[in-house]
């Protein structure tokens, strides 16, 4: 069935195009002006990357630039960006259609930018000696909304695993990463038990998993990479045998359905307004493939990131993903898709 029946037309006169080319060519003027500031708001998994940047990025200014980068979850993210009080919000899964629907009846358009690809891992406390792979099946059978209350041993899982309690670590219902793991995992967006640990900043379940032996939890790859002396990454085995994560088995497609792109949306309004906010989207493309790899994630191809900046500065709006996410997406598909504009 065609997206488009599913919304109501005012919307679908704004994606309509989004999907596939763009809505509308933001002319993007060159005049200079004085550095302005910028609003950065969204996905926790993504916040590393823009930090980053942020920091290479006032470290090649004269003078600081106010720049004001916050986490509050993907969708708490976008429900700031579409009321148009940022001007980027980081996203670690694609716009949906309520956000799209919030986003245009504010006359709030925005630029999608893909910038990494990301391996969403499967995290256990070191002290963890019986768990080294992990089905997509048992992943539902544990956070799925009938198990609360129900799942709550190790054994229950596995009739060989130990009767030890089993103790969930989640991102917050605000998170694209909650968004993106319910679905894939268990089929529909949100889809999970409450009976757990809970949280939007990804270094608190980091926190939670490196000190409790009987944790289980997900985030994006750069919060392992970093500690990954804390905790133990699992294998996946979506039904091809168990992979664990890693660049390279993003790279070749192997680590599905947990591998994702992520993204920075940018306000086309501010984009054409704040010469700054230009300078700096330019400068984070730029730097993108050196600094996601330092943060520990998946760089785009270059082709990806010229894709990026063509897109960026024709003023192309909308999004090529109908407003929800893709699974087993490719690096080569999501360039396809890109080159769609």
């Amino acid at each position: 069935m065609n997206i488009l029946n599913k919304i109501p037309l005012k919307v679908s006169q704004f994606i309509a195009f989004g999907v596939g080319t763009a809505l509308v060519a933001v002319a993007i003027p060159l005049a200079s002006q004085e550095k302005q500031s910028i609003k950065v708001d969204g996905s926790s998994t993504v916040y590393p990357i823009t930090k980053k940047i942020i920091e290479e990025y006032q470290a090649n200014q004269k003078q600081p630039v106010n720049i004001e980068s916050n986490f509050s979850g993907t969708g708490g993210g976008f429900d700031k960006f579409c009321r148009g009080e940022t001007d980027i919000n980081n996203a670690s899964r694609p716009i949906q259609l309520d956000e799209m629907e919030a986003c245009n009846n504010s006359e709030v358009r925005y630029i999608e930018l893909p910038v990494a690809f990301d391996a969403l891992t499967v995290v256990v406390n070191p002290q963890n000696n019986w768990l080294e792979s992990i089905t997509l099946e048992e992943l539902a059978k544990i956070w799925s909304p009938e198990a609360e209350g129900k799942i709550t041993h190790w054994n229950q899982v596995r009739p060989d695993f130990p009767d030890q309690p089993l103790n969930l670590y989640s991102p917050g219902r605000d998170s694209g990463t909650f968004d993106y793991f319910t679905e894939a995992v268990i089929g529909e967006v949100g889809s999970s038990r409450n009976d757990l640990t809970a949280s939007e900043d990804d270094d608190a379940l980091v926190q939670g998993v490196s000190q409790d032996p009987n944790a289980l939890g997900y985030f994006g790859l750069a919060y392992y990479e970093q500690r990954a002396n804390e905790m133990k990454a699992i294998a996946v085995d979506s039904g091809k045998g168990a992979v664990l994560p890693s660049r390279e088995t993003v790279e070749q497609a192997q680590y599905q359905p947990l591998s994702r792109p992520l993204f920075i949306y940018v306000n086309a309004a501010s984009a054409q307004k704040n010469q700054t906010l230009r300078e700096f989207i330019d400068f984070y493309l730029a730097q993108a493939p050196e600094l996601v790899t330092q943060v520990g994630y998946v760089p785009l191809p270059e082709e990806a990131y010229h894709i990026d900046k063509v897109t960026f500065h024709k003023g192309e709006v909308g999004t090529v993903f109908e407003g929800k996410s893709q699974f087993n997406l490719t690096i080569p598909e999501l360039l396809r898709k890109q080159a769609r504009f």
